[in-house]
């Protein structure tokens, strides 16, 4: 599959940061870029609007380059490829390198050194010399992007464009948080829900292909307990709404929390047991916590209604100031940490459970040249799922 490559491109650019009612995006044409070495070129299907694009919008994540192309959840059609990245296996995972005409999709993490002490140790989410695409490169608000060959991934066959970049930030960082609670990972047990994996032939199948390209998985069934294992969630937006999903397929109950009932709905929707404003008492205690709303209060809020030994994951890249923390709150082994990007495990990882859930993404549609308007409706809460921009055809 080949195309003809046009030379130059529709783009939503942002010079200089402002609040989302300026609309300060606007539609530039701009060059076509051309892959470097080890790069390829996408034509851009979709991308995700996300919550990070806005604060580096209003200026709450200070520029990394002016004027910056934003969008880090991007779906693209490989077009041309730059000179070895036909050598190079997509996602850090040994396997067929990239042709012309795959469907792959770029995440946050656009490169890393791959040498630093934290790459070397398996800890490539805090990279010393990490690029992030739509931060430090130009993203996906754009008909035509490029990538480097060993940081995007193969989507699973029959995902849509739009059904797929909710996935590439919202899936991923919130994969990652499920990781560090120990909802997801080594020890984390079986699929336990109704709905999980292996209920068909058709899914059994696809479990015994994805046990054979992940020998570890499915890890081992977690010990008989009568006590449900129980996750609270604050802030419900496209984050939440997937790994809640995740989460429920694992067999955790889990608690929404959000500021209107519209949102408070979709995770019941969703299948959460409860959901109520952060001021209501859900009666019990959690055994973990994530925080996705950039505000400082909830992460104590969700503390003081950990049970002992239980974790706080912050999976925000940006919050207001966190209040003064009582000792008695973090007493009994509780923890509370953050949640920093995202590695290639998380993304690889993501895509596989959530082609075997499968995971549904509630998606929100827009036009590129819409962008500023989807982001003042994700500052407003005006987003149920996820904002994404239709950018071509899939």
């Amino acid at each position: 599959m080949s195309e003809t490559i046009p030379a130059t491109m529709r783009a939503m650019q942002l010079a200089a940061p402002a609040p989302a009612a300026e609309r300060p995006l606007r539609l530039v044409e701009l060059p076509v870029p051309a892959p470097g070495p080890g790069q390829v070129l996408l034509r851009v299907l979709a991308c995700g609007v996300c919550r990070t694009d806005l604060h580096i919008l209003e200026g709450e994540l200070p520029p990394h380059r002016s004027p910056v192309v934003p969008g880090h959840q991007i779906v693209g059609e490989v077009v041309a490829l730059g000179a070895g990245a036909e050598l190079v296996a997509p996602g850090g995972e040994p396997g067929a390198p990239l042709a012309v005409g795959d469907r792959v999709g770029v995440p946050w993490l656009h490169q890393t050194d791959e040498t630093c002490r934290f790459c070397r140790r398996g800890d490539e989410n805090l990279c010393e010399h990490a690029l992030f695409t739509g931060w430090d490169v130009d993203g996906g608000f754009a008909e035509y992007t490029v990538a480097p060959a060993g940081f995007v991934y193969r989507l699973p066959p029959g995902m849509t464009a739009m059904a797929a970049a909710p996935l590439l930030c919202a899936g991923i960082i919130g994969y990652r948080c499920l990781r560090l609670i120990g909802v997801v990972g080594q020890g984390a047990g079986l699929p336990g829900a109704p709905g999980g994996g292996g209920e068909s032939a058709a899914a059994e199948l696809t479990a015994v292909k994805e046990r054979e390209r992940w020998p570890d998985w499915p890890p081992a069934p977690p010990a008989p307990s009568d006590h449900p294992r129980r996750l609270g969630i604050y802030g419900f937006g496209s984050a939440a709404s997937l790994c809640t999903q995740v989460a429920i397929w694992r067999g955790w109950e889990v608690y929404g929390v959000a500021r209107d009932e519209e949102h408070r709905a979709m995770a019941r929707e969703l299948g959460a047991v409860w959901a109520g404003e952060a001021s209501d008492d859900p009666g019990v205690l959690y055994d973990a916590a994530i925080v996705f709303a950039p505000a400082g209060e909830l992460a104590v809020d969700a503390l003081r209604r950990l049970d002992k030994g239980g974790i706080v994951a912050l999976g925000g890249i940006y919050s207001s100031p966190i209040p003064p923390i009582e000792y008695p709150w973090i007493y009994h082994e509780r923890v509370i940490r953050s949640v920093a990007n995202s590695t290639r495990q998380d993304a690889r990882e993501l895509l596989r459970d959530a082609a075997l859930i499968p995971v549904v993404s509630r998606v929100q549609e827009y036009d590129l040249e819409q962008a500023s308007e989807a982001l003042l409706d994700l500052k407003e809460d005006r987003v149920r799922g996820s904002a994404v921009l239709r950018v071509a055809t899939d």
